[in-house]
This record gives structure tokens, sequence and C-alpha cells, in this order.
């Protein structure tokens, strides 16, 4: 079976677990703030189209802030990169990037102070195509594992539980199907710790040289 390691949902999981633990009656959730930033760069591309904006975000904003009136935590949503301030972050336990696409920066010193707020222990969940967003920094692109490839059309497909042990994916079954874009990464990166693979067997073969192309190295189970 051959799989492509996915790096997104690995980051997305271990907020959900977070949220839903059974030991969550630990959580102080009245100390718990997230920023949701919604940045997507705006303008043309080098073909001369425009930047692909997902109409997902407002309703991922929504699920959010539900979660943080349901949990009793305080949310943030912005889409100005003037909140990355070191200052500011620290205010923060996570910042969550949802479907954000491209270059979301300003410039350096707020790149900067994003990576020290990661280095110093903040937390980071990454939404769709936010394995897209920041394609030429080479620390972020790092930090989530790889950067965007290419992804077949939405459909449904087969996820393998490579870590069972791991806390972000309890309760899923070994073999977890559903309906989403099968996202493809580059410029991968080893130090990453993936907890979920794509089962590339179960995709549409009719895209079958697509994928062999976008699918790199990869073993078998």
């Amino acid at each position: 079976m051959k799989f492509q390691a996915l790096c997104l949902i690995t980051y997305l999981l271990p907020f959900i677990s977070f949220a839903q633990s059974p030991d969550q009656g630990k959580v102080n959730w009245k100390n718990i703030k997230v920023l949701i930033y919604t940045k997507n760069e705006i303008g043309l591309d080098k073909k001369g189209s425009a930047f692909y904006v997902h109409e997902n975000i407002p309703y991922a904003v929504k699920c959010f802030q539900k979660l943080a009136k349901e949990k009793g935590f305080d949310a943030d949503v912005s889409d100005n990169p003037n909140v990355f301030t070191e200052q500011n972050l620290k205010q923060y336990s996570i910042v969550i990037f949802t479907s954000t696409n491209n270059n979301v920066f300003d410039n350096d010193m707020q790149r900067s102070s994003f990576r020290h707020f990661m280095e110093a222990g903040g937390g980071f969940v990454g939404i769709h195509s936010a394995v897209g967003t920041e394609r030429n920094w080479k620390w972020f692109k790092m930090m989530l594992g790889g950067t965007f490839a290419w992804h077949p059309k939405f459909q449904k497909y087969k996820l393998c539980v490579i870590d069972p042990e791991h806390p972000s994916v309890a309760g899923l079954p070994k073999i977890w199907e559903k309906e989403d874009e099968c996202y493809f990464q580059k410029e991968m990166y080893p130090g990453i710790k993936t907890v979920l693979a794509h089962d590339l067997t179960s995709l549409d073969q009719s895209q079958a040289e697509k994928i062999k192309m976008n699918a790199g190295s990869y073993s078998s189970l």
C-alpha cells in the first residue's frame, strides 16, 4: 500500500484531541486564547491569474468560535499581519491558520515574531491550504514538513493511522475513510512527526500519472 506523508491533519488533530480529551476537566480553558488568522495573498500569480481564496474560511472561523464558546476559551480573528509582533503573540496559546495561502506576512519582522512564538512553545494549527502558505520561506516549510505541490479532485479516499499511540489520533479507526482533497507536498522535511498517511491506492486512478509524479518517495505498508 503506497502512502504519502500527511502533515496538515497532524497539525489539526492535536487541537481537536486537546479539546476533546478525557482529561479536559484538568484544562483551565479560561487561560487559553487562540488567534485565528485568515490572511490570503491578494493579486495575480506568475500566470496572471488571481490568487485563489477559499470560500470555506468564514465557516472554519465560525467552527472555532463555536468551539471557543462551548469550552470557554477566548478566540481572536484577524487577517491583519500587524498582529504578528512578539509582544502581541504572548497572549496566545495557539495560532490557527484557516486556509491561508501564499504570502501572508508583510515583512521579515512579522515572520521573525511568529517563529519566536513557535520556538518558545506556542501551538500551531494549519487547516487545508495552510500548507501552501509562505512557499518561499524555508523555515515555515520545514515546520510544516513540506509545501503544497498538487491535489486531485475532491473525493472519498482512505487514510492510515501509522502511529496509533499518538494522542492526536485517539478514537480514529486504523483505516479512516473520508471525503476531502488529498494534498501532495514537495520539499519534504524529514524531521516532521507523521501520524497519518494517505493510502494512494484508494484515490481515483484516472489521474494515476499525476499521482505517481507527485508521490515522490514512498514505502509499502
